[in-house]
């Protein structure tokens, strides 16, 4: 019992420790952005500080609840993209969907332009929800984190990167996809180049870097 308790302890203190960083008393919560290219580990740089206090806000999910049968989206993607992105049951087909809108930047930006509003939307909610709870520090993860405008409701972005041919073995095992098709997902991304000007700090997830030092650098714990 003592040693969950001061488990529990520790976990609110580095929450609060962060939410405390360059922050002025009108609003005690804050909102660190998470971002970076996919394979990068920004899900996993989350789901750590998940663990120590911090309310974990994953924009793919938050997509992914929009997109239930029947859902209004779901039928201008369609229109968009066409009829095959939808299976038999009228459930999304997540890889058809990946296929036709990462063929190339037009229809990419065509994805984005139907799928952001929905997504911020429901953020925005989202953070509503926990600024009245007394929530401290939040993370919204999301890969577009500056082309969605999401980055307007965040106090500090952060952009988590990797070598790519460390993401292409992360994602080809993760998601189950063959060479050519993890390509077509990393390469429908911004360069490293973008996070390194776009964001606050930069988390070095790959060896010889250490996870663990790296998020204790940039969220000061």
């Amino acid at each position: 019992m003592q040693a969950a308790r001061l488990q529990k302890e520790q976990t609110v203190t580095a929450a609060e420790k962060a939410a405390n960083v360059g922050r002025g008393t009108q609003d005690p919560m804050r909102v660190f952005g998470v971002t970076g290219q996919t394979g990068a580990g920004k899900s996993t740089v989350c789901k750590l500080l998940e663990k120590r206090g911090f309310y974990h806000i994953d924009a793919d999910a938050v997509a992914k609840s929009l997109y239930f049968k029947g859902a209004p989206i779901l039928q201008t993607l369609q229109n968009a993209f066409g009829a095959q992105i939808l299976r038999a049951d009228g459930a999304l087909d997540r890889k058809a969907l990946a296929a036709a809108a990462f063929s190339d930047p037009v229809q990419t930006a065509r994805l984005n332009a139907i799928v952001h509003p929905a997504v911020t939307e429901k953020i925005r909610e989202i953070l509503a929800e926990q600024r009245k709870s007394g929530t401290r520090a939040v993370l919204i993860d999301a890969v577009a984190l500056f082309e969605s405008g999401e980055d307007a409701l965040c106090d500090r972005t952060v952009g988590v990167i990797a070598p790519e041919e460390i993401r292409l073995s992360r994602i080809m095992a993760r998601d189950a996809l063959t060479e050519d098709e993890a390509l077509l997902r990393i390469r429908a991304q911004q360069p490293e180049a973008f996070y390194r000007q776009h964001c606050d700090a930069v988390l070095r997830n790959y060896p010889p870097y250490s996870l663990e030092a790296e998020i204790q650098r940039v969220f000061s714990l």
